[in-house]
């Protein structure tokens, strides 16, 4: 089954252009594709689209889709409403 990418608010993407202009170092937790908490750190070197017409931002050499971020620099992200209900179902996540 594919994951297709759902786009993000602009409220969102204008957070992050905030960020990456201050050139913040920041912590961005988001979900991979096998659905596994990951984390990346460092400063947004860039928030691009894909020729698959996602959106990703590339942080500390790594590339983590928007729509998969759970919070960037403390402040919830798309998939947040996600990893709250899985934590309400007992599931194990990091905090």
């Amino acid at each position: 089954m594919e994951d297709k990418y759902l786009p993000v608010g602009c409220d969102f993407y204008d957070q992050l252009t905030e960020i990456a202009t201050h050139k913040k170092h920041i912590k961005v937790f988001y979900f991979d594709e096998k659905k596994e908490m990951m984390d990346a750190q460092g400063i947004i070197e860039d928030i691009r689209t894909l020729p698959d017409k996602s959106e990703v931002l590339a942080i500390g050499g790594q590339e983590v889709r928007l729509d998969k971020i759970v919070t960037v620099a403390g402040r919830p992200g798309p998939s947040y409403a996600e990893y709250d209900l899985l934590q309400c179902c007992g599931m194990n996540l990091p905090d």
